[in-house]
């Protein structure tokens, strides 16, 4: 069933004030998720922090319950954290390094990701390998099998890059990670929310993502997906009484699921919120979303290579909400404040968070647009219009 643009807009405070084309940053909350938070620190706020935890577990459990089934993963399989950073990491960093240790991985990841996989290899001796790119600009699957061989310990995927509207072909990496019997480690940050995300699907052993940018949660919350298959050799590198339990003097035992990857203190508003949104979006639909998304994202695309001295720079067989392009003559990041002074919210993406890719390129920062399914065709012509023209003068609009 499509999605109700207009009840969902409805639902969401800030489009009646600002065209929100900042998606991939974080995306406007809406009113469901809001009230959630707002009431649980109500509760807070009236009754203790630790009282109101209590009289709210159920709540808080019903987020484990809902992100399992948007991923199609068991609730044992969820753990809940602060962001999809540290999601990622408490994955990365918990995986056995030896000196000679090999990670393949996309020239698209994301910069934190490539400093840990830097971290790695000062710290362990492993080695970090980009596999090539196909010529749509993904992931190269045949490469990438191609370089698989006894010694690569992990395939790190980063299944939306933060700059731009590529989507690798993550079910394809997958099948290459049980082939070998490699640990999969998937970066869902930029997809959970926008597009179906099967683990089982796809095959990997561990994802991390955020609630903040398409699945429409609060700031500082994220989970990790960590698999029953690997679970048992992974052990986090931060552990406490919540992850483990002291069962004699000189002796601690990990928990069994995946919270064993928490910690004891959080922010309770936040998980139940981000369970919200994740009933949110499974009442509206996955597929329904992606249609939307993905209607929006091209038909932007088409407004903006209609325009003289813009340049769109998205790549991949398969496209998704995000999308950037420079302005002949214009810095990004002038283009970006520019738009924002006109109320329309956008971002940059700089070499700094992708640098494999953009140095590829030649790109020094171009700006990024994502768009979501409660932003209309009207918005779109919005931005449009506001861009500068190129070298320099009024709006082309």
């Amino acid at each position: 069933m499509p999605i109700d643009v207009e009840r969902v807009r409805r639902e969401t405070a800030g489009v009646a004030k600002v065209v929100h084309l900042n998606n991939a940053g974080a995306a406007l909350p809406p009113r469901p998720v809001v009230e959630a938070v707002i009431e649980h620190l109500r509760l807070e706020e009236e009754t203790g922090g630790y009282e109101a935890a209590d009289a709210r577990a159920g709540r808080v459990e019903h987020t484990y319950d809902a992100l399992a089934r948007l991923i199609g993963a068991g609730r044992d399989d969820i753990a809940l954290v602060e962001n999809a950073t540290q999601a990622w990491d408490l994955a990365f960093h918990s995986l056995p390094w030896q000196a000679g240790d090999r990670i393949l991985t996309s020239r698209a990841e994301y910069a934190s990701n490539a400093i840990s996989f830097l971290q790695a290899a000062r710290r362990h001796g492993v080695r970090v390998e980009v596999v090539p790119d196909d010529a749509h600009g993904q992931i190269d699957v045949d490469a990438l099998r191609a370089a698989v061989d006894e010694r690569v310990r992990l395939i790190a995927l980063t299944h939306v890059p933060t700059q731009g509207g590529l989507v690798n072909p993550a079910a394809e990496v997958g099948r290459v990670a049980r082939e070998a019997g490699v640990v999969y480690l998937l970066d869902a940050c930029q997809s959970v929310g926008q597009l179906p995300v099967d683990v089982g699907e796809i095959g990997c052993d561990l994802l991390s993502a955020t609630g903040r940018k398409f699945l429409r949660g609060p700031r500082g919350t994220g989970f990790l997906y960590c698999s029953p298959r690997v679970r048992a050799e992974l052990e986090p590198p931060f552990l406490d009484l919540h992850a483990a339990s002291w069962t004699a003097a000189d002796d601690y035992r990990v928990r069994a699921d995946a919270r064993r990857f928490e910690n004891w203190e959080s922010n309770c508003a936040g998980r139940i919120g981000l369970g919200v949104a994740a009933d949110y979006a499974l009442a509206l639909g996955l597929d329904a979303i992606e249609e939307r998304i993905t209607h929006l994202a091209t038909e932007l695309r088409t407004r903006l290579r209609s325009l003289p001295g813009v340049r769109v720079h998205d790549r991949g067989a398969r496209r998704c909400g995000i999308v950037t392009f420079t302005v002949e003559g214009h810095r990004s990041e002038d283009v970006a404040r520019g738009l924002r002074a006109d109320g329309v919210n956008v971002s940059v993406s700089t070499v700094h968070s992708a640098r494999w890719d953009f140095e590829e390129r030649g790109l020094d920062q171009v700006v990024r647009a994502s768009v979501h399914y409660y932003n209309t065709e009207d918005e779109l012509d919005r931005l449009a219009g506001a861009l500068p023209a190129p070298g320099g003068g009024r709006p082309q609009g």
